[in-house]
């Protein structure tokens, strides 16, 4: 079981976007997360994320199908602005039916992101 820091969840135009904190210091927390996360919402649309680690230093954005740069970018790049370490954001999200274009998707992603790390 896996064990997230916060959650939060955010609706826009019928997409639910459930959020997920996770502190961690190794890619295998994050992979073991992520396995969680797929298994727990089979019937999630998208699972994007962003982590940023210190020892070695990594950082990566994943958009898990979304289009490029609108997803896992945004995320992180919150992270970057509040100076989040040893840290995954991860974003499951289940479409409802209403295309949100680019800058809704990047909006959305920022706020799920932004409220986590609050």
């Amino acid at each position: 079981m896996v064990k997230f820091e916060r959650q939060f969840e955010y609706v826009e135009k019928k997409s639910r976007f459930l959020g997920f904190l996770l502190s961690c210091q190794s890619l295998e927390a994050v992979e073991e997360a992520l396995k969680f996360l797929r298994e727990e919402h089979k019937k999630s649309t998208h699972i994007c994320y962003a982590y940023s680690l210190s020892h070695p230093f990594c950082e990566r954005a994943v958009d898990d199908g979304e289009p490029s740069g609108t997803a896992g970018r945004p995320i992180l790049s919150v992270m970057q602005k509040r100076g989040a370490k040893d840290c995954c954001v991860f974003v499951v999200r289940y479409f409802g039916g209403i295309k949100l274009g680019a800058g809704g998707l990047v909006r959305a992603y920022t706020k799920v992101a932004s409220e986590l790390l609050r």
